[in-house]
């Protein structure tokens, strides 16, 4: 806009020049137009308009200035500026961006994670600095620093830790690490979220095929603890019979066998046409029973 403003001056004096030596008012006239717009764009070259949610980065022969916060603000012609926006950005690390992270175990894991980041207004000559423009500061500083920590934090932890047991953890510790490593940079990292954490093709192989033998050996363990219980209630068993008999034989003497053979026969004979002599008549002690039915 600067060079347009000085060629609309320059044309502004040949016309005059040239309208001087000649009569008729067109070629003034021409002239007094073409310094009007060279003054107005000269004016316009000096002001520059920041958009809200954006701050501006003035530089002036290779000379960075201070920032220049929202509206109007007036510069030098030869003045550029080099506009950050401030509002959040969401940098999304899924699909075909996902983070393959290794874990203490040397496991592989595909970690979807999303971090939303805005440029500091006071830091904006800082990363002007260091990555040069806008577009720049997501891939030269926020994504590259992302992945890196975001391995490293992995790296501690065990594969089961990654995508199950510890999770939380890891994003509360991606999530910090970040901030204090962009902070200074002026990149205000105001949410993590590890959306997901999946293991690898070749670790899910693995991980199922040591489920299937905890499984197995489970069911052996299972197995031997039936067969020792069952063993040990047979044992228990047969002890107890052991001391039944045992106190049993202590317990019959010669008149308890006596006595229980006459209740034996007074039963008997109330059913039956039957009497018995008493137990141990004869020699052997054996009962005499004698059936009254056929006489």
């Amino acid at each position: 806009m600067f060079v347009l403003s000085i060629l609309l001056l320059v044309a502004a004096v040949v016309l005059f020049l040239v309208g001087r030596g000649r009569d008729g008012s067109g070629w003034k006239i021409g002239a007094a137009l073409s310094a009007l717009g060279g003054l107005l764009f000269g004016v316009f070259s000096c002001v520059h308009v920041v958009s809200a949610y954006e701050v501006g980065v003035p530089v002036t022969f290779g000379k960075v200035g201070s920032p220049m916060k929202s509206g109007i603000q007036f510069k030098s012609p030869f003045t550029d500026v080099t506009s950050f926006s401030t509002r959040p950005v969401d940098l999304n690390l899924y699909d075909k961006d996902v983070v393959e992270v290794r874990s203490s175990e040397g496991g592989v894991l595909d970690a979807d994670v999303t971090i939303k980041w805005a440029v500091m207004p006071s830091k904006a000559v800082e990363l002007y600095r260091l990555a040069g423009s806008a577009e720049a500061v997501q891939a030269r500083l926020v994504l590259p620093d992302s992945r890196e920590i975001i391995r490293n934090v992995f790296a501690k932890h065990t594969s089961e830790e990654g995508y199950a047991s510890a999770r939380e953890q890891i994003g509360s510790e991606i999530a910090a690490s970040i901030k204090e490593r962009l902070a200074p940079r002026g990149i205000d990292v105001t949410a993590v979220n590890l959306r997901n954490v999946k293991p690898s093709k070749e670790l899910q192989e693995q991980i199922d095929k040591k489920i299937q033998q905890e499984q197995a050996t489970e069911r052996s363990l299972e197995a031997a603890r039936t067969a020792k219980a069952e063993a040990e209630r047979k044992r228990i068993e047969a002890q107890g019979i052991a001391d039944a008999n045992r106190i049993i034989e202590r317990s019959l003497s010669d008149k308890v066998l006596y006595n229980q053979c006459l209740e034996a026969y007074k039963e008997a004979a109330k059913a039956n046409p039957v009497y018995a002599v008493p137990c141990g008549t004869d020699s052997n002690g054996t009962p005499v029973i004698v059936d009254n039915g056929k006489n």
